[in-house]
């Protein structure tokens, strides 16, 4: 699949039941009052099971320079989440992933950005190896550090965290460390969404 520019970039529309409502271009729908829609966050980690955390490009138009997890992203209509994750760990940090494992099947939140743009998003949380040579996107990536699992929590607790990040860590708190992280039933993946 190549990639597409963020102006022709598709999300997915859902209703509060995960099933897909139709799609609507990215950036437009980004703004005070949106709407539901699917995304994916994934937790990359190192043989030592550190993880990559990352600093969110100043440029952003939600949640910018805000430190969060490995990458986010939205599938793209019809693609599957291994997919989606794999295509945008690319994009963003230039890394290939294996050992892929879908932790959070449910997580969803909404959170509201100091310049008023909300995020909206049902987000599948899933952890991978990180494999090949970090070479950060600039515009989707300020900073890259590789954090143990407490310094992950701690920053968590920290307002610079981004919100999505700050509830991710609540939930995978009692899961144990990164590396332990049992693997979740795709079953449990909303509607619109494939494995």
């Amino acid at each position: 699949m190549t990639e597409v520019t963020h102006d022709l970039e598709k999300i997915v529309l859902l209703g509060p039941d995960g099933a897909a409502l139709g799609t609507a271009p990215k950036l437009a729908s980004h703004h005070r009052d949106t709407p539901l829609h699917l995304a994916f966050s994934s937790y990359l980690v190192d043989e030592a099971g550190r993880v990559l955390i990352t600093q969110r490009a100043a440029t952003k138009l939600t949640f910018p320079s805000v430190w969060t997890n490995s990458c986010c992203g939205h599938p793209a209509p019809d693609e599957g989440l291994r997919a989606a994750v794999r295509r945008r760990v690319r994009t963003e940090l230039g890394l290939e992933i294996a050992d892929l494992t879908l932790v959070l099947p449910a997580f969803a939140y909404r959170a509201t950005a100091a310049n008023g743009v909300v995020e909206n998003e049902w987000c599948p949380v899933v952890r991978a190896r990180a494999a090949g040579s970090l070479r950060p996107e600039p515009a989707e990536v300020a900073t890259t550090e590789w954090r143990t699992w407490a310094e992950c929590v701690e920053l968590s607790r920290h307002p610079d965290a981004s919100p999505w990040f700050r509830d991710q860590v609540t939930e995978l708190l009692p899961l144990g460390a990164p590396l332990d992280w049992p693997a979740a039933s795709p079953g449990d993946l909303p509607p619109a969404l494939s494995w």
